[in-house]
């Protein structure tokens, strides 16, 4: 074993609460979602057992309508604002009102593949096909085949460019004190400014006013984005499921499920714009397309079998984003206004969104793009450490350190690279 995979485990170990990872101690001190997922598939590689009750504990937060929310809050911290009593939710299990990128059953497929234990795979199993209903249901009434988001925080990429616009339209005032603890951990200039953290609290606010009603949030909205990269994990979600489905011998399930992903399959490839070479996403309040350019345009690679001239339009594109960069892959494209490479979501690379994009590229039959990207990632990582994202100008290791999703990453990635 490397010394690099050794401390990946070694912070594995040590950002474990029992049974549930956190994703770096203080600055995030409870079980975020996709973060969970992430972590489980790095301890497929080496601790099935782990990976397993790593989704078992996020799914003890699943609410009665089948949404897994963002957050779990197993056990009480000060070092994190908006806690429980921020969010005000009616679930047994203290957890946020918002949800995040459908890992889950993606994991949950490696980790049966890895472990094959039937029983525990198949409760999980439930439990995920539970929580895709609740995406059709309550992020796509109209059936287009595209989800929307409610938050900008329930797109993982909380701070992107790419939400900009449909943010400028909520308002700054809240009912709550907002007493932000992140810039107590992180250096204020690379998380989120004081402006947009008053609208993700002011979206709390309405939403814990609807009693978190998923009818009355719909309609009540401020901001409501059908976002490409979420709907593109959603249906690689989708298609593990179905095989799960099929292996479990639910005939009737995987049909339902193989129907939602032909929708959504349909949807997404109607939000291909040739003249940007990506994906877009849909503000649902304006009607209008979200143009930011930001990696969520390429997601659609991890759940599609595109076109060849598609595909060769996408790699030419993202090779122009990594040019000259010492880490790829940006998630704002290089030289627009919005462009940020220290601020949260706003240009630096992330091991978790190489690595979706390095699956997608394989894929696509793109191996060798897809190992240029998978070099980087391990190459800034093996340099600077586990930091939570990287500075893709210079390469620095920023935000939170000894990042759990990051050590996942980077047994992953390095496991494929041996391969």
């Amino acid at each position: 074993m490397n010394q690099h995979i050794a401390e990946a485990r070694r912070i594995l170990a040590a950002n474990d609460r029992g049974g549930y990872t956190v994703p770096t101690d203080r600055l995030y001190p409870f079980q975020w979602n996709w973060d969970s997922a992430f972590v489980a598939m790095g301890f497929a590689l080496y601790d099935v057992e782990r990976a397993y009750r790593e989704l078992e504990r996020l799914a003890e937060g699943q609410w009665a309508d089948g949404m897994i929310p963002h957050i779990v809050f197993h056990q009480p911290s000060d070092t994190y604002f908006p806690g429980p009593a921020v969010w005000r939710t009616p679930n047994p299990v203290p957890t946020s009102g918002i949800t995040q990128p459908p890992v889950f059953a993606i994991a949950l497929r490696k980790l049966h593949e890895a472990g094959g234990d039937r029983a525990r795979s198949l409760a999980l199993y439930e439990a995920a096909l539970r929580w895709h209903r609740w995406w059709y249901r309550a992020r796509d009434p109209d059936g287009t085949g595209l989800v929307a988001l409610l938050h900008p925080w329930e797109s993982g990429s909380d701070n992107s460019p790419a939400w900009d616009v449909a943010l400028a339209r909520v308002p700054t005032t809240t009912a709550t004190p907002v007493a932000r603890k992140d810039t107590g951990h992180v250096s204020a200039d690379m998380r989120p400014r004081d402006a947009d953290y008053h609208r993700f609290i002011h979206l709390v606010d309405t939403y814990a006013d609807c009693g978190w009603d998923p009818v009355r949030q719909w309609r009540k909205a401020p901001f409501k984005v059908a976002d490409i990269q979420t709907t593109a994990i959603l249906l690689k979600a989708g298609e593990d499921l179905e095989i799960l489905a099929r292996r479990f011998d639910r005939p009737a399930e995987a049909d339902e499920i193989a129907a939602l992903n032909d929708r959504t399959r349909r949807a997404i490839l109607a939000q291909w714009r040739p003249r940007l070479s990506r994906f877009v996403s849909r503000d649902l309040v304006s009607g209008a397309d979200v143009e930011a350019a930001t990696q969520a345009g390429f997601m659609p690679l991890l759940s599609l079998d595109l076109d060849r001239a598609i595909v060769e339009a996408i790699v030419a594109e993202m090779k122009v984003w990594s040019d000259g960069l010492k880490v790829a892959f940006p998630t704002t494209k290089p030289g627009t206004s919005a462009w940020e490479p220290k601020r949260y979501w706003r240009g630096p690379a992330w091991a978790i969104i190489d690595w979706l994009l390095i699956d997608g590229l394989m894929r696509n039959r793109q191996p060798a793009a897809a190992a240029a990207l998978r070099r980087s990632a391990i190459a800034a990582i093996e340099a600077e450490g586990f930091a939570e994202y990287f500075d893709p100008v210079t390469g620095e290791g920023c935000g939170g350190l000894g990042f759990s999703w990051t050590a996942a990453a980077y047994m992953v990635l390095a496991a494929a690279e041996r391969a």
